[in-house]
């Protein structure tokens, strides 16, 4: 059994639209999106079409919280003013640009999806099984903080987001904890790919009986050029332009640990 796991879309429907095609060559048994379906980008109806189109079950994010229920920022969870200042015009043309049948649909999305996969617990999740909008970063989240919300979840593998950078960690008994990354943005990188994960669970064994499943994180190329003009045209800012055309982040960053900072051009 091998799902495709989508992370944070960001309104990247060309990046969505070809990790789709992707996650289908592969042979997936089954997709699914942990949310934040706007932001960033441009045309966030595109994206929520596709996602519809595709049957694509999909976790709320505090974006799809937020624009689905009309309220006034994105829930993200930053703190610094330059990082809000920024959130803000995304926000407020993602919410502007987003139809009204699309809020609604947004509204229905779940905060979490259980799936048993062979007699594994597998839990989705946007930012974490207790917050949304909870940053969980590989350098900074303990091993024994993941454990806990393993016991506390009921859940033998965590997925989640919302931080835009893929990584996963092994903890006891075979369960693991894995932040699938992002289709909306590149990982903060130098290049212009964007990432999602496939997990594959054997049929046979139990838990402790070795790893609940195997993650691979799976890069995809996309005209991210078309993407930046598209951006142009609708007036968003030159600072995410930039992003999507270098690989490097040059907004959201005082939310990053120092480790994950480091390693960007800012």
């Amino acid at each position: 059994m091998r799902l495709a796991l989508f992370g944070g879309v960001y309104n990247n429907y060309l990046a969505l639209r070809a990790a789709i095609a992707d996650a289908k060559r592969r042979g997936v048994d089954g997709m699914y999106c942990l949310g934040d379906l706007g932001a960033f980008g441009p045309h966030p109806d595109r994206t929520i079409e596709l996602i519809r189109e595709f049957s694509i079950p999909c976790v709320q994010g505090n974006y799809d919280h937020s624009i689905g229920h009309e309220l006034s920022d994105c829930q993200c969870g930053y703190t610094d003013p330059r990082d809000n200042y920024f959130a803000q015009i995304s926000f407020d043309y993602t919410l502007s640009n987003t139809s009204a049948e699309n809020r609604a649909f947004l509204r229905t999305l779940p905060p979490e999806i259980r799936l048993n996969v062979h007699g594994r617990r597998v839990l989705l999740c946007h930012g974490s099984p207790r917050r949304t909008n909870e940053f969980l970063w590989e350098s900074t989240t303990s091993t024994a903080f993941l454990e806990r919300l393993a016991e506390e979840h009921a859940a033998d593998a965590i997925f989640a987001t919302h931080t835009g950078l893929h990584w996963q960690r092994g903890l006891s008994g075979g369960r693991l904890f894995a932040n699938v990354g992002v289709l909306g943005r590149p990982a903060n990188d130098g290049t212009t790919r964007v990432w999602y994960a496939v997990a594959e669970f054997s049929e046979h064994g139990r838990v402790e009986d070795g790893p609940v499943c195997t993650v691979d994180f799976v890069p995809i190329e996309y005209d991210h050029r078309r993407l930046a003009r598209e951006m142009r045209a609708e007036g968003l800012p030159e600072e995410f332009v930039e992003t999507i055309l270098t690989g490097w982040w040059t907004t959201c960053m005082e939310i990053l640990p120092a480790k994950e900072r480091r390693r960007g051009r800012y």
